[in-house]
């Protein structure tokens, strides 16, 4: 069976230094894929928008500057456990937010209840989701082609 965790955030979405804007965002986690936290994002006027990353990023994240690719999190103050900022990046487009890091432990600490870090590839049905994975690609090449 598989089981979840989910919380809801209020963040601030900074589109520059001047304009910023609170918006909902999702956390959820799930045991089906234990490696893996997802913030849905709901933006005015847009429908709503999902990132996947590693959940050992978003802890990471919460003390020290990390992310190399289209993700990065850091905290606002390396010194203190008070707010974090996430950066989002698509090409050369990039969206930032910022938000408390209180609630992100909070969630983070129910995740860790669920699954403690580290014991991941005990879930983690890598053989069935490749084969899934597999079949999914050889079904649409051959509806394609």
């Amino acid at each position: 069976m598989h089981e979840s965790v989910q919380a809801e955030v209020m963040m601030s979405f900074l589109v520059s230094e001047e304009l910023s804007f609170r918006i909902p965002v999702e956390l959820g986690y799930e045991t089906s894929d234990p490696y893996a936290v997802r913030l849905t994002f709901h933006l005015p006027g847009d429908a709503p928008v999902t990132w996947a990353f590693g959940r050992e990023l978003l802890i990471d994240g919460l003390g020290m500057a990390c992310g190399e690719g289209d993700v990065r999190i850091e905290p606002v103050d390396p010194e203190t456990l008070g707010e974090v900022l996430i950066r989002l990046q698509v090409g050369s487009d990039q969206a930032l937010f910022r938000t408390g890091a209180a609630p992100l432990v909070a969630f983070l600490d129910r995740t860790d209840r669920l699954v403690p870090l580290g014991q991941e590839a005990a879930l983690a049905d890598f053989d069935t989701h490749l084969d899934e994975a597999l079949d999914r690609i050889l079904a649409e090449e051959q509806s394609a082609g």
